[in-house]
């Protein structure tokens, strides 16, 4: 398993390169589109058979980047999704079957 996200006075730091590779940006990119709001993020703390994990998800114009780290940073999971020209769904969007 690969470290790449510390916890440090309760939050996480998360190298800028890691998330920029996962949401297909140059790291520059990430930071400006941080501090404008166009690029944010989720924390969500496990619970249950989930206990001591944390899913860190960050969302983009057109991708959405989530890792899932145990209590120590180690990655157990990543996955990016690309939305193409779509874009990423609104929130408020409901997925039909």
């Amino acid at each position: 398993m690969v470290t790449m996200v510390e916890f440090e006075d309760g939050a996480f730091s998360v190298d800028v390169s890691i998330v920029a590779e996962g949401l297909g940006m140059a790291p520059p990119l990430v930071l400006e589109g941080m501090r404008e709001g166009r690029i944010t993020s989720l924390c969500e703390r496990g619970i249950d058979d989930d206990e001591g994990r944390y899913r860190l998800t960050f969302f983009s114009e057109r991708r959405r980047f989530r890792v899932v780290v145990d209590r120590l940073g180690n990655v157990v999971q990543h996955l990016a999704i690309d939305f193409g020209d779509r874009g990423r769904p609104s929130p408020s969007s409901k997925s039909v079957s």
